[in-house]
């Protein structure tokens, strides 16, 4: 288990993180740079949030695995679609238009 200072400047650095991510993607030009800047934020994020809350750092490496996995998918996700965003919204398209 993690000292409680350690843990306090984990969360004030997930936080601050945050912060970050959200004024930047309010107040800057949609674009690649942006939207991969705040998907490695995302990333990162999310492997602090799995190996130091989660705890899952010493967890069965399978397990841990997929919950870090889930953090690397989805900020690629976040990417392709911007990426590519006319041929997600076919491919996810629930119906053809006519």
């Amino acid at each position: 288990m993690l000292k409680d200072a350690s843990i306090d400047v984990i969360w004030l650095i997930l936080m601050l993180l945050t912060v970050v991510s959200a004024t930047i993607a309010e107040s800057a030009q949609t674009g690649l740079l942006v939207t991969t800047a705040i998907a490695a934020t995302v990333a990162f994020k999310g492997r602090m949030v799995v190996d130091r809350f989660m705890e899952l750092i010493n967890a069965n490496r399978y397990l841990r695995n997929a919950m870090r996995i889930y953090f690397y998918v989805i900020p690629l996700m976040i990417v392709l679609a911007q990426l590519f965003p006319d041929t997600i919204a076919r491919l996810t398209a629930l119906s053809q238009a006519g």
